[in-house]
């Protein structure tokens, strides 16, 4: 099980699922540098044993005069001066930043933590009896900690999601140097060095990749962040709760009564409260049927902004809250565009170097779209090549197909297309995503089939065009298929909806072939319930990869004979 995702819309509720998922990060960051320290202590070792070893290549060799031994002594020598340089510093430059900065992170996190609660339990405490002028610059001081916390929380989480994300390169990258270099280092390593070369071709590749899809990942998680710092409203994570949030519930004590805080969650359809004290960490939750909820008056009560729930059975609780706060459809116009755009891309610049990759100027593209999908257009309106150049036409077609009301593998199928291809087993991914395709409405499957074999025949091309079969995933993956919700745990699978475009492009003639079958698939897929509706997604460009490297696949890799290495 790989660990959870951390929510940027979680950390502003800074619930206690948050929390708990926030520990299990910590956990693992705490595991990697104690498996740092272990590693680079070892190489440590190796490195020592390597140089007895080396004195004593040495040390033979001068007894072997005649035959020139000396030049090995002096290579192992230069060796044992880059182990130091590709194994650990590395490492121990990874640990000290990145890790380092995560701790330092968490440090700010935890003060701002204690300090907003502190202050916030003393705001909660002043008396309505206060001056307005008093208590108005109480409520924008408290806005301020909230906001300075909301921030600190933000980029804590954000952190973590970069250092565990960089781990997957950062980490293995010295390994592979230090590897290679390790082999070259025995007289009759040249036969194992050959045996591990299509390996590490393989995982050079992989390691590309997961750096590309870093890369992509990143920016969209970073740009999610910043709406939400922008957003002028508290955001609403996505989820099953109409509200949620911590609230202060009066509870009665043998010499008066105290403000206990508590998690609460409401769910508006069946009127569900449930709340559990965030101070008793096994407290368990209680559920209510909500009855009635009504705004103490100010005169009835010395604090501000209560208000009392009346629950099914139950007594009345007094709680304070913590203050007042054209182009998006398949039809004809949009077909022609396609066909249109795909013919001139074939006729004129199938082998253009990075084509797809390297994008249009933005005016000249908006221009395009508008001329193409005015209302007045027709629906066959056709493209004139002098007018508009391969970038531009390029960068429409993504355009056009990014801004679809819903993307071409619909939302309802996303999920099963995502399970499809963490199968481990390769043939049963194929069959799955084949399968899935036949499930979609008729003319997404007709704009797919159009799609996917002009990109079989721009991979066909990629000595040219260096657009590979990995390449064209990476830019139509997040085209063709995005989550409903947008959220950290949506965007990681990012890598998985570019392996579903590299199946789906690979495998385009074996289907072709087989499309005159009426065989059904043996695939098993899970069924999907009816999808909510959505708005417009707003487009973006993502440059993820396809196969991203784990840590543990490699490491139990190298245990293994180096014949058995594929990833």
């Amino acid at each position: 099980m790989g660990l959870p995702a951390l929510e940027f819309s979680d950390s502003v509720l800074d619930s206690p699922d948050f929390r708990d998922r926030l520990k299990c990060h910590e956990i693992e960051l705490d595991r990697t540098n104690s498996f740092i320290k272990e590693l680079i202590k070892d190489g440590n070792m190796l490195i020592s044993a390597l140089k007895n070893l080396s004195a004593a290549v040495q040390k033979f060799s001068q007894s072997l005069q005649d035959f020139q031994f000396e030049c090995i002594g002096d290579a192992e020598t230069d060796d044992e001066i880059n182990i130091d340089d590709v194994l650990i510093t590395p490492l121990e430059k990874f640990r000290k930043e990145q890790i380092g900065a995560a701790k330092e992170g968490k440090k700010k996190f935890d003060k701002e933590t204690e300090k907003y609660y502190t202050v916030l339990e003393k705001h909660l405490n002043l008396s309505s009896k206060k001056k307005e002028s008093f208590l108005q610059e109480a409520d924008t001081q408290i806005n301020k900690e909230r906001q300075v916390f909301c921030d600190a929380s933000l980029e804590y989480v954000f952190k973590i999601q970069e250092v565990q994300e960089r781990k997957k390169f950062e980490f293995v990258e010295p390994l592979l140097a230090f590897l290679q270099g390790l082999f070259t280092f025995y007289h009759e390593g040249y036969e194992l060095a050959h045996e591990f070369e299509p390996y590490k071709q393989q995982l050079q590749f992989n390691l590309q990749n997961t750096r590309n899809n870093f890369e992509s990942t990143r920016q969209e998680v970073e740009n999610l962040m910043k709406r939400i710092k922008s957003a002028e409203q508290d955001f609403k994570a996505p989820g099953q709760w109409t509200m949620e949030g911590f609230l202060y519930v009066q509870e009665k004590r043998p010499l008066g009564f105290t403000w206990s805080r508590h998690y609460c969650t409401y769910e508006k359809e069946t009127k569900m409260f449930t709340m559990s004290n965030s101070e008793i960490k096994s407290g368990s939750k209680q559920m209510f049927k909500l009855k009635s909820c009504i705004r103490r008056r100010t005169d009835s009560i010395d604090k501000r902004f209560c208000f009392d729930i009346e629950v099914v059975e139950r007594f009345v609780f007094g709680i304070p809250a913590l203050g007042i706060m054209a182009l998006s459809f398949l039809n004809e116009a949009g077909f022609n565009f396609v066909r249109k755009c795909i013919h001139l891309v074939e006729t004129r610049g199938i082998q253009t170097m990075g084509l797809y990759r390297i994008g249009g100027v933005n005016s000249k593209v908006q221009r395009l779209m508008t001329s193409v999908f005015a209302a007045k257009a027709p629906a066959d309106m056709d493209l004139d090549p002098d007018t508009w150049d391969n970038k531009t036409i390029t960068s429409g077609l993504k355009n056009y197909l990014r801004c679809l009301a819903e993307p071409l593998l619909t939302y309802r199928l996303h999920k099963d297309f995502i399970m499809a291809v963490k199968s481990d087993d390769q043939n049963y991914r194929v069959r799955a995503v084949h399968a899935l395709v036949h499930k979609l409405p008729e003319k997404n499957k007709e704009m797919l089939d159009i799609l996917i074999k002009h990109l079989f025949v721009v991979s066909t091309h990629s000595q040219k065009n260096l657009m590979t079969v990995s390449n064209l995933g990476v830019i139509f993956g997040p085209t063709l298929m995005r989550s409903q919700e947008e959220t950290v745990a949506a965007m990681m699978n990012i890598k998985f909806q570019n392996i579903v475009m590299e199946i789906l492009i690979e495998n385009y003639e074996k289907a072709s072939a087989s499309r005159s079958s009426s065989r059904r698939s043996n695939a098993i897929c899970l069924s999907s319930g009816p999808r909510k509706s959505r708005g417009l997604y707003p487009p973006t460009l993502c440059l993820a990869d396809a196969d991203s490297v784990s840590l543990l696949s490699f490491i139990l890799s190298v245990c293994h004979s180096l014949k058995n290495n594929a990833l």
